[in-house]
């Protein structure tokens, strides 16, 4: 069984491109010139061929706008982290995982681009919300999906603008850095993706995905449910104790809640009573118009609409107003 290794794929690479020597010097320049090759042959542009006179460089055909500006962070984020990881540092293959570290990233900037800003949006938003759904919410609340995927949305532009503080710090470009091409907007994406993806160790020597403590902390700072006895907030306390936890700010605020949303039906019986005599009234006057005028208005109609169906220009309209007015009061 054939496995490849950091060190196949970096000898795979190297039979590809020209100088490869000059990677192996731990040279960001041959690493940033790689990538851009790559990056050439993945959106199927060709190879970048260097003329053997000289060593510039001579594009099949354009590079995305800010191409090189996108691969020079990678190759930088990538020489940082092998830098600093001792697991790297004494495998004996530096560059190695250097260009494979380098060739994933550019992997996943490149699969966003070729989603496109709105797709690309799309995919990142429902993978990160897959990897909340059940930490953005503390786990005794009983959520419908609904008031989850609201709480997901606001938790999701906080993190947003954290991965973009985050990629403005780390790949040390200024504080109001905003992506502008598609291709800056697919690194940003594949960087909160990736910041999203990073696990941090806990004092129990766990470890968790940033995004999942970031979630849990955001349940946390959510109030609590309390659950509250409809029947008991309506009806009369009978005992001391009943009567104390009847004054409770829960109850106070459940019962003005209750109270606001009911209708007493004696309203209802009344108006319809008053708005079917003076229809009645208006009719037995000769007033017709000024009925249906009535009866349209109840049904909350705009002015153009009760225009179109009276057959009213505006300036009859507002006549017919004037005379409904006076026909009111008169009823009254």
């Amino acid at each position: 069984m054939n496995v490849k290794t950091a060190k196949s794929i970096n000898q795979t690479s190297q039979s590809h491109f020209p100088n490869p020597e000059l990677f192996t010097e731990r040279n960001t320049e041959a690493l940033v010139e790689l990538l851009l090759d790559e990056m050439q042959a993945a959106l199927g542009s060709g190879v970048r061929v260097r003329e053997p006179s000289h060593s510039s460089v001579t594009p099949l055909k354009p590079l995305p706008s800010r191409a090189r500006a996108v691969v020079e962070r990678i190759a930088v984020e990538v020489e940082r982290i092998c830098s600093k990881s001792d697991r790297i540092q004494t495998s004996g293959e530096i560059h190695s995982w250097q260009l494979t570290l380098a060739r994933h990233r550019l992997q996943k900037c490149l699969s966003y681009y070729k989603l496109g800003s709105k797709q690309g949006r799309v995919e990142l938003h429902s993978s990160l919300s897959v990897m909340i759904y059940r930490h953005v919410a503390q786990p005794q609340s009983q959520l419908k999906f609904s008031a989850r995927y609201n709480l997901i949305e606001d938790f999701l532009q906080d993190f947003y603008a954290e991965s973009l503080k985050a990629f403005r710090r780390e790949n040390q470009v200024d504080a109001d850095y905003s992506p502008r091409t598609q291709l800056e907007l697919a690194e940003y994406m594949a960087f909160t993706e990736h910041y999203a993806k990073r696990r941090i160790t806990l004092p129990n020597r766990s470890s968790q995905q940033l995004i999942v403590l970031r979630a849990q902390s955001f349940a946390k700072r959510q109030p609590s449910e309390t659950p509250v006895d409809i029947e008991q907030a309506v009806e009369y306390a009978k005992g001391e104790e009943a009567q104390e936890y009847s004054r409770t700010a829960t109850m106070q605020q459940v019962r003005s809640r209750l109270v606001a949303e009911s209708t007493d039906p004696s309203e209802l019986v009344l108006r319809e009573r008053v708005v079917s005599e003076l229809v009645q009234y208006l009719e037995d006057q000769g007033h017709s118009d000024c009925a249906d005028y009535l009866v349209l208005k109840l049904q909350d109609l705009a002015a153009p609409d009760i225009d179109e169906i009276l057959g009213l220009t505006p300036r009859q309209r507002d006549y017919l107003q004037q005379r409904f007015k006076y026909h009111v009061e008169k009823f009254s």
